[in-house]
């Protein structure tokens, strides 16, 4: 499912391939573009007031947790198996849709049953695999173009090394907005928006 790492590789960043990042990177700063419009003060007064109102009301929602492990659901995890048969069913009586051949490839818990849990890749496929074949270790795969790992969480950092579409990469920590990663041998921070393989706002350290 997606590329092998043999043909997706992150590799040094070389000062004379800049030009041709230079859209990702107009794309990428665009996500910290922001304009703020001054409110009037009727709106401002109108809107603590809601505020206050839905405080007083507000319900405390948790997340869903899976009735197997009482672990949040949907999660991330990834394949521990370098073969890992996809079953349209929690059950082996069930047929074989499909088989990842990926060790480490990061997928999406929405669903247990048993040993059993239901795991989307970052394709959107979904089915069931046997629990003893994922783990809690975190990875991401790069589903953007291309994305630049930077020596620090930020656009004006310097770039170490670029990882192209499909590579995977261990995760290390995460910010809001940035990852720091380890692709190939290369450790840097990339933009979420790059990465499939954690939660939007998630943080992890």
């Amino acid at each position: 499912m997606g590329p092998d790492s043999s043909s997706a590789r992150a590799r040094p960043w070389c000062g004379a391939e800049f030009p041709g990042s230079t859209r990702f990177l107009t794309a990428a700063a665009a996500v910290f573009a922001a304009f703020v419009a001054a409110a009037p003060q009727s709106a401002c007064a109108e809107a603590l007031e809601v505020a206050s109102a839905d405080q007083a009301t507000a319900v405390d929602v948790q997340p869903q947790r899976g009735s197997e492990t009482g672990l949040p659901i949907p999660r991330f995890v990834s394949l521990k198996s370098a073969e890992v048969n996809v079953r349209r069913g929690p059950s082996l009586s069930h047929q074989v849709d499909w088989v990842f051949v990926r060790r480490g490839l990061p997928v999406e818990v929405i669903a247990e049953h048993g040993n059993w849990r239901k795991v989307r890749d970052h394709d959107g496929a979904a089915g069931w695999v046997h629990h003893s074949l994922i783990r809690g270790a975190r990875s991401v795969i790069i589903t953007a173009p291309e994305a630049l790992l930077m020596d620090e969480p930020s656009l004006q950092a310097r770039p170490v090394a670029r990882a192209e579409r499909g590579v995977l990469a261990w995760v290390e920590e995460c910010a809001p907005v940035w990852c720091e990663i380890e692709a190939d041998g290369y450790d840097g921070w990339a933009l979420k928006s790059a990465l499939w393989g954690v939660g939007e706002d998630e943080v992890i350290k």
